[in-house]
């Protein structure tokens, strides 16, 4: 019978065992788990395809400012910008909302593109495709890039199912965000790491179009003695940067690091009207009243310890699944800039936790705590509405602290 996650087989002194444990929980059967699972899928889909029908009241908008696909407007006009020789247009927000207005004909509200210009490289295929067949294919491809990745992740099978019903993908989906792009890299990288260090250098390196997301892949990858995958890695972030200057001009960079630093203090230090999707340990201290010195203090103390966990897990004979989750989960406490859909590569956490548990104590822990980074994606922004609060480091921190545990034990 397949079943939702196959934890791996544990091999005692005394005896093998062919038992394994259930997902998460021992209560929870693998039966259980794939029907709540279809029915989820059902639910999801018809509730994202609902979704875009009213996101159609007024053009392509929902009549409130909203568009048709979410935040995907802003990959699409970008790279169409870009490689259409208007390349001026995206990081001018006038121009670029005008733009973007015209395609979606109807009133938007004000939209920005926020990434640096080597995605506009990543994402040129874009510019071939009109508005919807691009939306189409990006989730897809997305999804699929993100689903085979898993399988590396889960080769006892069930990729398929978890890929599918990862609430985070979900979340992703209705945004029509890059989620499950990054953990496509990050997971993917992660799990070549050891049989393809090149590989995994590159996709580690494209990881340069969200730069926050990279801030301990350095120490990690040093730690470890990874020096293949680090020289890739580096390799192709800087080629990236040197591409897209030679081919958009220098320029292009100096108007993305002066949109860059009044975006900060509006969404991330002010943003109020945003952080209810944020899940990062800088907006938890500002939800508590923290002014923004102290709320940075807190984010670079939170940034030092988990970096010092993540070296010392990855310098030692760690299994490898417990030093990627905890280099996924201390990246997610050590950014300030961290939202719900970034959370797609929390499936790989779950997974690597989930087999590598061993069926010890510590080994359990983990995994169970792994269940809370799944649910973040779906209650974070529900919790904030309801409290005030941004509650995410409350999920994260107890499946960072039962991996490292699990670091030590072994």
């Amino acid at each position: 019978m397949n079943r939702f996650l196959k934890p791996r087989v544990v091999q005692r002194t005394e005896q093998t065992t062919g038992e394994q444990d259930y997902f998460f929980f021992h209560f929870i059967r693998p039966a259980f788990a794939q029907a709540f699972a279809r029915c989820w899928i059902l639910v999801a889909g018809g509730f994202y395809f609902w979704d875009l029908v009213r996101h159609t009241s007024m053009g392509l908008t929902d009549g409130a400012g909203q568009p048709f696909g979410g935040d995907f407007l802003n990959y699409w006009s970008g790279a169409f910008l870009a490689w259409r020789g208007t390349i001026a247009e995206v990081y001018d927000w006038h121009a670029y909302h005008a733009f973007q207005e015209s395609v979606i004909g109807g009133s938007l509200d004000f939209y920005h593109y926020s990434y640096p210009p080597v995605l506009l490289l990543l994402t040129a295929p874009l510019a071939a495709l009109p508005y919807i067949p691009a939306l189409i294919a990006w989730t897809a491809s997305s999804w699929f890039c993100f689903y085979r990745a898993l399988r590396l992740a889960m080769p006892g099978g069930g990729a398929l199912l978890f890929s599918i019903t990862t609430p985070a993908l979900f979340v992703n989906a209705l945004g029509g965000q890059n989620g499950a792009w990054t953990a496509a890299l990050f997971g993917g990288g992660l799990c070549l790491l050891n049989r393809r260090p090149i590989a995994a250098g590159i996709l580690l390196g494209l990881l340069i179009y969200k730069p926050q997301l990279g801030v301990l892949l350095p120490i990690a990858l040093l730690a470890g003695r990874q020096w293949k995958a680090l020289t890739s890695a580096a390799v192709t972030a800087v080629g990236l940067v040197l591409i897209s200057g030679f081919i958009f001009g220098v320029e292009i960079w100096t108007d993305y690091f002066r949109n860059l630093t009044i975006l900060r203090q509006a969404i991330l230090e002010d943003g109020s009207g945003v952080w209810r999707r944020m899940v990062s340990v800088f907006v938890f201290a500002r939800h508590l009243g923290a002014d923004v010195e102290t709320a940075y203090l807190v984010q670079a103390i939170m940034a030092l310890l988990a970096a010092a966990v993540v070296a010392y897990a990855w310098s030692r004979d760690t299994p490898a699944g417990v030093r990627n989750s905890l280099l996924v989960l201390g990246t997610c406490l050590a950014t300030p800039y961290l939202q719900d859909y970034d959370l797609v590569v929390g499936a790989f956490v779950a997974a690597w936790l989930v087999i590598d548990c061993n069926n010890s104590t510590a080994g359990k822990q983990a995994a169970q705590m792994s269940f809370l980074v799944l649910l973040l994606p779906f209650v974070a922004s529900l919790l904030a509405n309801i409290t005030g609060l941004a509650l995410g480091p409350l999920f994260i921190v107890p499946a960072f602290l039962a991996a490292a545990r699990l670091s030590v034990a072994k």
